[in-house]
Protein backbone atom coordinates (compact mmCIF):
# COMPACT_ATOMS: atom_id res chain seq x y z
CA UNK A 1 0.00 0.00 0.00
CA UNK A 2 2.63 2.64 0.69
CA UNK A 3 4.23 1.93 -2.32
CA UNK A 4 1.18 3.06 -4.44
CA UNK A 5 0.60 6.06 -2.08
CA UNK A 6 4.18 7.10 -2.34
CA UNK A 7 3.64 6.14 -6.58
CA UNK A 8 0.43 8.62 -6.20
CA UNK A 9 2.77 11.05 -4.40
CA UNK A 10 5.80 10.82 -6.89
CA UNK A 11 3.67 11.38 -10.41
CA UNK A 12 1.41 14.28 -8.14
CA UNK A 13 4.49 16.34 -7.12
CA UNK A 14 6.74 15.77 -10.38
CA UNK A 15 4.52 16.41 -13.41
CA UNK A 16 1.01 18.28 -11.56
CA UNK A 17 0.55 19.74 -15.94
CA UNK A 18 0.42 16.37 -17.46
CA UNK A 19 -3.18 15.39 -17.21
CA UNK A 20 -5.47 16.73 -20.19
CA UNK A 21 -7.80 18.98 -18.31
CA UNK A 22 -11.38 18.43 -19.39
CA UNK A 23 -12.75 21.73 -20.52
CA UNK A 24 -16.74 23.13 -19.26
CA UNK A 25 -17.95 22.66 -22.89
CA UNK A 26 -16.92 19.05 -23.21
CA UNK A 27 -19.48 16.54 -21.76
CA UNK A 28 -18.15 13.78 -18.95
CA UNK A 29 -17.16 10.69 -20.67
CA UNK A 30 -18.90 8.94 -17.69
CA UNK A 31 -19.54 5.33 -18.32
CA UNK A 32 -19.99 2.71 -15.41
CA UNK A 33 -18.49 2.87 -12.13
CA UNK A 34 -15.17 0.59 -12.51
CA UNK A 35 -15.52 -1.51 -9.09
CA UNK A 36 -12.26 -1.55 -7.12
CA UNK A 37 -10.65 1.54 -8.90
CA UNK A 38 -10.51 4.46 -6.74
CA UNK A 39 -9.28 7.82 -7.54
CA UNK A 40 -6.95 10.28 -5.49
CA UNK A 41 -5.97 14.01 -6.25
CA UNK A 42 -2.96 14.45 -3.99
CA UNK A 43 -2.68 18.22 -5.24
CA UNK A 44 -6.48 18.79 -4.41
CA UNK A 45 -5.90 17.30 -0.72
CA UNK A 46 -3.07 19.17 -0.20
CA UNK A 47 -4.73 22.37 -1.15
CA UNK A 48 -8.20 21.13 0.85
CA UNK A 49 -6.94 19.97 3.67
CA UNK A 50 -6.65 22.46 7.08
CA UNK A 51 -3.09 20.96 7.19
CA UNK A 52 -2.33 21.97 3.74
CA UNK A 53 -4.03 25.97 4.00
CA UNK A 54 -1.85 26.39 7.75
CA UNK A 55 1.57 25.30 5.91
CA UNK A 56 0.57 27.29 2.94
CA UNK A 57 0.19 30.04 5.70
CA UNK A 58 2.86 29.95 6.98
CA UNK A 59 5.14 29.10 3.41
CA UNK A 60 3.87 32.70 2.79
CA UNK A 61 4.80 34.26 5.81
CA UNK A 62 8.69 33.10 5.49
CA UNK A 63 8.77 34.48 1.91
CA UNK A 64 6.99 37.59 2.89
CA UNK A 65 9.54 38.23 5.83
CA UNK A 66 12.48 36.63 3.18
CA UNK A 67 11.61 39.45 0.92
CA UNK A 68 11.12 42.04 3.06
CA UNK A 69 14.74 41.49 4.32
CA UNK A 70 16.17 41.39 0.63
CA UNK A 71 14.46 44.33 -0.20
CA UNK A 72 15.64 46.71 2.34
CA UNK A 73 19.69 45.54 2.03
CA UNK A 74 18.46 46.39 -2.10
CA UNK A 75 17.03 49.79 -0.94
CA UNK A 76 19.89 50.50 1.27
CA UNK A 77 22.74 49.05 -1.60
CA UNK A 78 20.57 51.72 -3.67
CA UNK A 79 20.36 54.69 -1.65
CA UNK A 80 24.61 53.97 -1.37
CA UNK A 81 25.32 54.02 -5.03
CA UNK A 82 22.91 56.83 -5.51
CA UNK A 83 24.89 58.98 -2.70
CA UNK A 84 28.57 58.02 -4.13
CA UNK A 85 27.28 58.64 -7.96
CA UNK A 86 26.50 61.98 -6.34
CA UNK A 87 30.06 62.30 -4.89
CA UNK A 88 31.83 61.46 -8.20
CA UNK A 89 32.99 64.35 -9.05
CA UNK A 90 34.74 65.45 -5.72
CA UNK A 91 36.24 62.01 -5.47
CA UNK A 92 39.45 60.73 -6.78
CA UNK A 93 39.08 58.41 -9.22
CA UNK A 94 40.96 55.91 -7.16
CA UNK A 95 38.36 56.25 -4.55
CA UNK A 96 35.64 56.58 -6.30
CA UNK A 97 36.80 53.16 -7.96
CA UNK A 98 37.32 51.70 -4.36
CA UNK A 99 33.86 52.69 -3.19
CA UNK A 100 31.88 51.25 -6.48
CA UNK A 101 33.94 47.99 -5.93
CA UNK A 102 32.84 48.22 -2.78
CA UNK A 103 29.46 48.66 -3.79
CA UNK A 104 29.69 45.95 -6.20
CA UNK A 105 30.43 43.56 -3.67
CA UNK A 106 28.05 44.47 -1.50
CA UNK A 107 25.98 43.93 -4.30
CA UNK A 108 26.79 40.59 -5.30
CA UNK A 109 26.64 39.27 -1.14
CA UNK A 110 23.41 40.63 -1.37
CA UNK A 111 22.06 38.34 -4.55
CA UNK A 112 23.72 35.58 -2.92
CA UNK A 113 21.84 35.78 0.58
CA UNK A 114 18.37 36.24 -1.89
CA UNK A 115 19.20 32.83 -3.56
CA UNK A 116 20.36 31.63 -0.50
CA UNK A 117 16.96 32.43 1.03
CA UNK A 118 15.15 31.19 -1.96
CA UNK A 119 16.95 27.58 -1.55
CA UNK A 120 16.06 27.84 2.19
CA UNK A 121 12.31 28.30 1.40
CA UNK A 122 12.10 25.46 -1.04
CA UNK A 123 13.74 23.35 1.37
CA UNK A 124 11.34 24.51 3.82
CA UNK A 125 8.21 23.93 1.12
CA UNK A 126 9.80 20.58 0.19
CA UNK A 127 10.03 19.36 3.96
CA UNK A 128 6.56 20.81 4.92
CA UNK A 129 5.26 18.45 2.04
CA UNK A 130 6.67 15.67 3.13
CA UNK A 131 5.44 16.05 6.62
CA UNK A 132 2.05 16.45 5.46
CA UNK A 133 2.37 13.45 3.14
CA UNK A 134 3.10 11.34 5.99
CA UNK A 135 0.46 12.11 7.70
CA UNK A 136 -1.92 11.83 4.52
CA UNK A 137 0.00 8.51 3.97
CA UNK A 138 -1.60 7.34 7.50
CA UNK A 139 -5.12 8.07 6.86
CA UNK A 140 -5.21 6.58 2.60
CA UNK A 141 -5.76 3.03 3.77
CA UNK A 142 -8.43 2.92 6.24
CA UNK A 143 -10.46 5.31 3.65
CA UNK A 144 -8.94 2.84 0.88
CA UNK A 145 -10.53 0.14 2.63
CA UNK A 146 -13.68 1.51 3.74
CA UNK A 147 -14.33 2.24 -0.15
CA UNK A 148 -13.42 -1.20 -1.17
CA UNK A 149 -10.40 -0.37 -3.29
CA UNK A 150 -8.35 -2.70 -5.20
CA UNK A 151 -6.44 0.23 -7.21
CA UNK A 152 -5.56 3.85 -6.20
CA UNK A 153 -5.15 5.72 -9.26
CA UNK A 154 -3.84 9.51 -9.29
CA UNK A 155 -7.03 11.54 -10.30
CA UNK A 156 -4.91 14.15 -12.39
CA UNK A 157 -3.27 11.21 -14.66
CA UNK A 158 -7.63 10.20 -15.78
CA UNK A 159 -8.29 11.28 -19.11
CA UNK A 160 -11.95 10.92 -18.17
CA UNK A 161 -14.80 8.39 -17.07
CA UNK A 162 -16.77 7.68 -13.75
CA UNK A 163 -14.98 9.82 -11.14
CA UNK A 164 -17.65 8.17 -8.58
CA UNK A 165 -14.76 6.49 -6.46
CA UNK A 166 -12.67 9.46 -5.69
CA UNK A 167 -11.15 9.54 -2.34
CA UNK A 168 -9.86 12.57 -1.99
CA UNK A 169 -12.55 14.33 -0.25
CA UNK A 170 -12.60 11.69 2.71
CA UNK A 171 -8.74 11.64 2.63
CA UNK A 172 -9.38 15.66 3.34
CA UNK A 173 -11.66 14.71 5.85
CA UNK A 174 -9.67 12.08 7.19
CA UNK A 175 -6.43 13.94 7.11
CA UNK A 176 -8.60 17.15 9.16
CA UNK A 177 -9.42 14.66 11.76
CA UNK A 178 -5.99 13.58 12.51
CA UNK A 179 -4.28 16.75 12.36
CA UNK A 180 -5.07 20.66 11.39
CA UNK A 181 -1.66 22.63 11.43
CA UNK A 182 2.12 22.07 11.61
CA UNK A 183 4.75 24.45 12.77
CA UNK A 184 7.98 24.89 11.11
CA UNK A 185 10.34 27.70 10.55
CA UNK A 186 12.67 28.39 7.29
CA UNK A 187 14.66 25.52 7.27
CA UNK A 188 18.85 26.61 7.63
CA UNK A 189 21.12 26.92 4.83
CA UNK A 190 21.92 23.56 2.81
CA UNK A 191 25.10 22.66 3.31
CA UNK A 192 28.02 23.50 0.91
CA UNK A 193 28.96 20.47 -0.74
CA UNK A 194 31.94 18.33 0.53
CA UNK A 195 35.35 18.79 -1.60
Amino acid sequence: MRSMISAALVLALAAPGLAVAQTASSPPLGGPLVPGVCLMSVAAVDANAKVGQAATARLQELQRAAQAEVNSETAALQADDKALQAQKASLKPSEFDAKARALRTRAAALQQKANLRSQQWELTRQKALQRIHGEMEQVVPAVYKAHGCGLLVDRNAVLGGNMGNDLTKSVVDALDARITTISFDLEPPPAPPAR
